[in-house]
């Protein structure tokens, strides 16, 4: 009997190596290598058509057919956009999230939407069939189309889902998947790769779009090795809270459309219900307006969303003020102390500063700077930013408030929620006047501050 080959894997990063190390030299964790009995070699004909095609075919760029393949629906207009529009026939779409995120609830409601136009199949691995059926009975959905089935043996799915051709299938989920040829337990990096591998294949082979679910480690990334990211077409994340019954679904990779695109979901006892005025949850439902609290208009994917900052300002006791940024570089907060020092004539060196952003949104691109800035001086002078007030732009280091992409749709969304002063950098200045808006454009950070 030939002696099984091994290998020695890491569980993180998917680096093979010949021998067991303590560290992982490609990702730098301990004690992730585990060792890993290989398969032997599939032939040749088990790996052809991972892109759809059967047979191989050199052909000029000219010559490929551009008629665009239908989308359909998923029933929620905030999955459809993260999605780029909707759901592409032949796809494969990684769906990762914490535990009771909500992944297998959003996906079942999909599911039984779906399920009264088109063939769909929900594979279960990790539940029973009765399980899954409690919970559409607790959330009222019509289970009389969709089909289902409960197995993790992957070829055998895949022979099953043949017989009866859906157009789309679920499978939840990846970490439960197993191939009868590799002999690694489920949820091993040689299972998760060449599980998710086969999958692709097969719905790109067959024009059946394929969701799976995907785990999380405990810093909230997609477990397994980062080739389950790479090969599928579409990755999005199913973030929320413990304390929050909002869901929050953002793309971060998609070949049919735009990336860091965000949907909002609110959690009910009847399962996801989409959120269609997102802003509306972010802003302040304080009756009173307090000082250091101004609105800013971020851009998350295709659209703007309105979201409350709040910063406080109070002398510190410690020798080494604190600095503390919640949904904000904490690095950037403090490049732009230094900005408000050396122009904006105001010492805060003395002070504890804490900012937040509300909602827990987090916020990565520098349209904030202009909005934290004159959060901070509110607080710190305790004088009171009008509440229908809203205000974005970049500052420089010299000092100069730069333009922001999108500045006008920005100022269009603020108009929509009533807001009527918005204070933005000149180059976003609209060249038509918006009814109900005024609007002070400014050049360096000392007009800024003396709208205040």
């Amino acid at each position: 009997m030939a002696k099984a080959k091994t290998a020695y894997v890491c569980n993180d990063c998917g680096a093979d190596f010949p021998r067991w190390m303590g560290q992982c030299s490609e990702c730098k964790a301990w004690n992730t290598i585990s060792e890993v009995r290989l398969a032997a070699a599939p032939s040749r004909s088990a790996r052809d058509g991972y892109a759809g095609a059967t047979q191989a075919q050199v052909q000029t760029l000219a010559s490929v057919d551009l008629s665009e393949l239908p989308r359909f629906s998923s029933g929620f207009n905030e999955f459809d956009r993260v999605l780029g529009g909707g759901i592409v026939p032949g796809s494969a779409t990684l769906i990762g999230g914490n535990p009771g995120a909500g992944k297998s609830t959003l996906l079942l409601q999909t599911m039984c939407h779906m399920a009264n136009t088109m063939g769909a199949l929900y594979v279960t691995g990790e539940e029973s069939l009765q399980q899954v059926a409690m919970r559409a009975k607790r959330l009222h959905l019509p289970t009389d189309k969709l089909k289902m089935l409960s197995e993790t043996n992957v070829e055998t799915i895949c022979q099953l889902a043949l017989k009866e051709q859906p157009k789309i299938m679920v499978v939840d989920s990846i970490q439960v998947m197993h191939m009868a040829d590799i002999q690694s337990a489920p949820g091993s990096v040689s299972q998760v790769r060449e599980s998710a591998a086969y999958l692709t294949r097969f719905a790109k082979q067959h024009q059946i779009a394929i969701l799976m679910v995907g785990h999380v480690t405990k810093d909230g990334s997609l477990a397994g090795p980062k080739v389950l990211e790479h090969c599928v077409d579409c990755s999005v994340l199913l973030d929320g809270s413990a304390d929050s019954r909002y869901r929050t679904l953002r793309g971060h990779k998609n070949r049919f459309g735009a990336v860091n695109e965000l949907g909002i979901f609110a959690m009910t006892g009847q399962g996801l219900k989409e959120v269609s005025n997102p802003s509306a949850i972010f802003l302040s439902r304080a009756e009173e307006h307090a000082a250091g609290s101004v609105v800013m208009v971020i851009w998350e994917g295709t659209r703007p969303l309105l979201v409350e900052l709040q910063a406080l300002v109070d002398t510190s006791p410690l020798g080494n003020p604190r600095r503390v940024a919640v949904g904000l570089d904490q690095n950037r907060l403090n490049m732009l102390l230094a900005v408000m020092h050396r122009h904006g004539g105001l010492q805060m060196s003395d002070q504890d500063v804490f900012v937040n952003v509300v909602g827990g949104v987090r916020v990565a691109e520098t349209s904030a700077d202009l909005t934290l800035l004159l959060a901070l001086v509110s607080s710190f002078k305790n004088r009171v930013i009008p509440e229908q007030t809203v205000v974005f732009g970049e500052v420089g280091l010299s000092g100069e408030i730069r333009p922001v992409p999108n500045g006008l749709e920005r100022i269009t969304e603020a108009a929509k929620h009533g807001f009527t002063r918005a204070i933005v950098p000149y180059g976003n200045k609209p060249k038509q006047v918006i009814e109900g808006m005024e609007v002070h454009a400014v050049k360096t950070l000392a007009e800024a501050l003396e709208l205040l």
